[in-house]
């Protein structure tokens, strides 16, 4: 029995008769400590499918289950880690994590409340910023202190919603490294979602393409079978990756490529038509002005 299992999800948005389709006939199964990654487009419906999994939306057909388990709701269960940090900005390193773990766990003795707080601060190595507002943070640092709450909740799965894509290109392959490690040492079972095939190679047991929208849908899961730990410098060079990346974007640039949506739509035309020359213009107020053919009237005048 997979331990996260989608079953043909759909999900629109819009009002009743003008509604888009977002995702379609979405199938899905991961195993328990299992790392996939999923790769898209942006825009076309990555976002959409980790909020699905989260309980933050409900599909509008299907079936989502957890360790057997149906979704209907958000659940401590599941760490969401989202783009923007989601920090509360009044509260220092230690005590946006020490919120969550206290809302989790409210019944652990505030001693090992305030232990299970420091180790996760630790494990990101923001030590020496325990103290510190965001606002006195990188975002490298913002979202090490957001991986770090989400994974002080001790999740069944860790849901990775495009974490890095705001962050510049050095802090973004740190952080990788971050998690790759974080993971090894733990074992959680995470989906990352990411527009970037390459992190998706480096972190991940399986990519997985997701085509363009609307009505996005999965494409085939691949295997990376790639040995751990991977080296960021050395994988560019083995053969097996450049099999990978190839495949992925191929899917991506081919069969789940941009979609091209034909519209009819009647065009009406201005009355343009260019001046006779051979005519000459009429004085109007004192200036002569263009004349077009469909403008000249002719008269016959008889004269005796």
């Amino acid at each position: 029995m997979p331990f996260l299992e989608l079953k043909s999800i759909r999900k629109s948005f819009g009002e009743n008769g003008s509604r888009t389709e977002v995702l379609r006939d979405i199938n899905l199964s991961i195993e328990k400590g299992e790392f996939v990654a999923i790769v898209g487009y942006s825009g076309a419906g990555k976002t959409t499918l980790i909020s699905l999994i989260a309980g933050l939306l409900a599909p509008d057909a299907g079936s989502l289950t957890l360790n057997d388990l149906e979704i209907t709701a958000p659940g401590p269960d599941r760490g969401v880690v989202f783009q923007n940090y989601s920090l509360l900005p009044w509260l220092s390193v230690y005590e946006n994590i020490y919120l969550a773990v206290d809302q989790v766990f409210p019944n652990w003795a505030p001693a090992k409340k305030q232990q299970h707080t420091e180790a996760h601060i630790a494990m990101v190595n923001l030590s020496p910023a325990h103290d510190k507002k965001p606002a006195e943070l990188s975002g490298g640092m913002k979202q090490r202190v957001s991986v770090a709450r989400a994974l002080a909740m001790d999740p069944q799965i860790l849901l990775l919603d495009e974490p890095l894509s705001a962050l510049d290109a050095l802090t973004r392959a740190t952080l990788q490294d971050e998690i790759g490690r974080i993971w090894s040492q733990q074992k959680k079972t995470v989906v990352l979602i990411t527009n970037d095939v390459d992190e998706g190679i480096l972190l991940a047991d399986r990519i997985i393409p997701l085509s363009a929208g609307p009505g996005a849908t999965l494409g085939a899961s691949i295997n990376i079978d790639i040995p751990r730990p991977r080296d960021r410098k050395g994988i560019n060079h083995d053969p097996r990756f450049k099999e990978i990346r190839r495949a992925v974007i191929n899917y991506l640039l081919g069969a789940g490529g941009h979609r091209h949506t034909t519209v009819s739509k009647k065009l009406v035309l201005p009355d343009l038509e260019p001046e006779d020359l051979s005519v000459p213009p009429p004085m109007i107020g004192g200036r002569r002005t263009p004349i077009r053919r469909h403008e000249i009237k002719r008269e016959t005048v008889e004269v005796e």
